[in-house]
């Protein structure tokens, strides 16, 4: 959702169509040996074109982040509560949003930054639709493939870095190490240390440093 033009149907938006996206540009551009790093909602969508298109990713990095998976225990009242607010406000605070998932108190010119793709109402029908892909239910649209990602990673034997924040109230450090134990390639997890749920905004530095050591060795 940058600055370029947007649909601005929210019904237009679906889980299918963004991984479809990605699968265009690596395609576009015929990339292989990517090192794929995936964050959020990077993660459902990332992951399955990972296991999709397998032959061109050399090594996963993943970051606060987690597959749906439909189920005892999900949704959780929290996530209610968050999809409930994205459905009564589709003209998200996006300046508010970031500000409240990160430790950093950020400046007005990077609140600005953040808002800047989306000025008005319309223009945010992507990001609004986002917490209506997740799937509630194994009926869901979108439920089959998310849980399909999650066995295959079970089978993931390529390198793989999983690193976390430590003050993420979304997905704890606890889920990652559960990560980490789940994916056969991944390395020891780190966690990432005084950050929340976006925590390349609050320790970019820590992260780029982490990752570049993962793929240089």
């Amino acid at each position: 959702f940058g600055r370029s033009d947007k649909v601005t149907d929210i019904g237009w938006y679906s889980y299918d169509r963004h991984v479809d996206s990605l699968h265009q540009l690596l395609n576009g551009l015929d990339l292989d040996d990517i090192t794929l790093v995936v964050q959020d909602w990077g993660g459902p969508i990332g992951l399955r074109v990972a296991m999709e298109a397998e032959e061109r990713i050399a090594r996963l990095v993943i970051l606060n982040t987690g597959i749906f998976r439909p189920g005892p225990g999900w949704p959780t009242p929290g996530f209610l509560a968050w999809r409930n607010f994205a459905v009564e406000n589709p003209d998200l605070p996006v300046g508010t949003i970031v500000q409240g998932a990160t430790t950093t108190n950020l400046s007005p010119a990077v609140i600005r930054g953040y808002e800047a793709p989306f000025p008005d109402a319309a223009s945010k029908a992507g990001a609004a639709a986002f917490p209506l892909l997740v799937p509630l239910t194994e009926d869901d649209p979108g439920a089959k493939e998310m849980i399909g990602v999650a066995d295959r990673l079970r089978e993931w034997d390529k390198p793989t870095l999983v690193a976390f924040s430590d003050s993420d109230p979304i997905f704890s450090i606890r889920s990652g190490e559960r990560m980490a134990d789940r994916v056969p390639g991944a390395l020891p997890f780190v966690p990432i240390e005084g950050a929340s749920h976006f925590l390349q905004e609050d320790k970019g530095d820590v992260l780029a440093g982490e990752i570049v050591r993962f793929v240089v060795v």
